[in-house]
């Protein structure tokens, strides 16, 4: 079974900067494509990055420029650096697949808070 476990999330004043990651256990990462995704109350769960075992990477369009996902397939880790962050940001982050379906095992995510 999946399981994925998120970091790196706090409370940082507009414009900062803040790094997610993500281990993975339970899968072959290396050939699995990998996402981040958030949710903010209120809102659907949505797809912000996600790169695939070559490193080819993708963003919708609110991140782009600003954040950059990565990944270790040796330590089977997945991040998300952010930068010039919004309050707009703030939201729940959670990794998982980065394609449909996801893996139906999501992780606790962890709290990202723009806020001055």
């Amino acid at each position: 079974q999946v399981q994925l476990v998120e970091s790196g999330g706090g409370l940082v004043q507009p414009g900062g900067s803040l790094r997610l990651s993500c281990a993975v256990s339970g899968t072959m990462f290396s050939i699995v494509a990998m996402g981040w995704y958030r949710q903010a109350p209120g809102k659907q769960r949505e797809l912000v990055a996600s790169i695939t075992p070559g490193s080819s990477r993708t963003y919708t369009d609110s991140v782009k420029a600003r954040f950059t996902i990565s990944r270790d397939n040796a330590k089977k880790m997945v991040y998300l650096q952010m930068n010039s962050l919004k309050p707009e940001d703030t939201a729940v982050y959670h990794c998982n697949r980065g394609v449909e379906p996801t893996w139906s095992s999501w992780g606790q995510g962890t709290q990202v808070t723009v806020s001055s």
